[in-house]
């Protein structure tokens, strides 16, 4: 049989309206309930920037410790009259074995910059021991000789030429006299040619010390900074009412973390590289740069420190959403910060978020601080943030990550100021055959001290800190 097929009526169309409403009424609850499920947790996990290594770093070039050496002609008087002897006597033959005695006044002495001559002259008196009584005598003792700084630190005149006179025409036209003038002139000669004076005590006393490995903190370990001395130059010698001379030390500085003997930072040099003369050294203050480093667990540490409770609250909007967790690290010669996300907003309802964030940037120092000002969200990290149904406020997360990362690096600037203002100045007594030698002393005016370059290393931040100073070396000591 062939089933009846239903009557559609008025009323039958009635009964079905309201029950196909329900059935759409429920499925928009399930897919709004869904919806709204789905909406109350977000997430974001960008792909974290490998640690590859950045540019390969050299050392600082070398530079020259410029030092400049005064031996003014109150201190050369006091070198020659504790070195050459006031008083003596000369043999000669008249009727037997003879003596004269002389004794000279303190010598006066000229300077000629045209010929880089220096002059010495002194009034002797001498007393002639005769057959019959004795006879006393006035001579004037001339003599030229230049100034020189040999390679093993002995400043002395070089060749010498001394002339000895006298206005008396007994001791002239005697036989006798002629041979005493002579014998006197050579022994005074002797004298002038043997003078020497050791500056390499003084020298050594600053630049060994200045040479000597020195270390510094950075976070719970140390570094070391080595200066390295390789060489010492001189340049010309200037007479100009005094002997003025430019001396430099040559150093390669050069920085190692963790400071080991086995990476050469034990012991520095035990003794100052002999004394190489030049045509000319760059007069005037000096400029040395020296690396110092920074390490990123000290960066991360800092970072800590501006968070409350281990968050960093960034949103106003958000109140509820905070950073945590930070992390640093290079990666190809910028600065990673890695941040966890947590927290929620409300929008009528709870939406959970959570994630990393990353985000890079080159390093800079202004005012003895280290920060990141360029740091951003990486590439990764701003498609991520643009995935998310909620839109975050990027220019405040960004400025709160700044503002944290920041780390002072005064101490280490403190550190090169003493290693200068330490170890050039020194006081030290010349030693003469007279024992009455003037103090010599070097002193040190330090000026600006400033980080010409920072560079994200693998393994720590490494600073190049430039040092601007100006050294002098006086003999004798100035009384202020």
């Amino acid at each position: 049989m062939i089933p009846a097929t239903p009557v559609v009526t008025v009323e039958n169309l009635r009964n079905q309206r309201p029950q196909a409403s329900l059935f759409r009424r429920r499925l928009l609850g399930l897919l709004g309930l869904s919806l709204t499920l789905a909406a109350c947790s977000e997430a974001l996990y960008p792909p974290r920037p490998p640690q590859t290594p950045g540019p390969a770093l050299t050392d600082p070039p070398t530079s020259r410790v410029t030092m400049h050496l005064s031996l003014t002609s109150a201190g050369l008087s006091q070198l020659i009259e504790a070195s050459v002897p006031q008083k003596g006597e000369v043999p000669f033959t008249l009727l037997g074995q003879r003596k004269l005695l002389w004794q000279r006044t303190p010598v006066t002495l000229t300077f000629d910059g045209a010929t880089g001559k220096l002059g010495v002259r002194a009034t002797i008196t001498g007393e002639a021991l005769l057959p019959v009584g004795s006879k006393s005598f006035s001579l004037t003792m001339a003599a030229e000789a230049q100034p020189v700084l040999s390679s093993d630190y002995l400043a002395q005149l070089q060749a010498p030429s001394v002339s000895v006179s006298s206005e008396d025409r007994l001791l002239r036209a005697a036989e006798w006299g002629a041979g005493v003038l002579s014998d006197l002139k050579e022994q005074i000669q002797k004298q002038l040619a043997e003078l020497r004076i050791d500056l390499r005590p003084m020298l050594e006393q600053s630049y060994l010390k200045l040479a000597q490995p020195f270390s510094f903190a950075v976070g719970d370990a140390k570094a070391c900074g080595r200066l390295g001395l390789v060489g010492i130059e001189a340049g010309p010698t200037v007479l100009a009412g005094g002997l003025e001379k430019d001396l430099a030390a040559i150093i390669a500085p050069s920085i190692s973390m963790p400071c080991t003997q086995e990476l050469g930072m034990g012991k520095g040099a035990t003794s100052v590289p002999p004394l190489h003369n030049v045509s000319s050294i760059p007069s005037g203050p000096f400029t040395v740069t020296l690396p110092v480093a920074a390490t990123y667990e000290e960066l991360q540490k800092a970072m800590k420190q501006a968070f409350t409770n281990g968050k960093l609250f960034f949103s106003k909007d958000y109140p509820d959403l905070y950073l945590e967790r930070p992390e640093v690290y290079a990666s190809g010669g910028q600065v990673v910060t890695k941040l966890h996300l947590n927290g929620f907003v409300k929008k009528g309802f709870k939406v959970s978020l959570e994630g990393d964030l990353f985000m890079a940037g080159h390093p800079q120092v202004r005012d003895n601080e280290l920060s990141i000002p360029d740091l951003e969200p990486t590439v990764e990290t701003k498609n991520a943030l643009l995935k998310l149904k909620t839109t975050l406020d990027t220019d405040g997360l960004r400025r709160q990550v700044r503002e944290a990362t920041r780390l002072d690096i005064g101490a280490r600037l403190r550190t090169v100021r003493e290693k200068f203002e330490k170890d050039l100045v020194v006081r030290h007594k010349i030693q003469t055959p007279g024992g009455n030698g003037p103090e010599a002393c070097v002193r040190v005016d330090l000026g600006r001290i400033e980080v010409s370059d920072i560079f994200a290393h693998d393994a720590y931040l490494r600073l190049y800190v430039k040092a601007t100073a100006s050294a002098a070396a006086y003999l004798p000591c100035p009384t202020k």
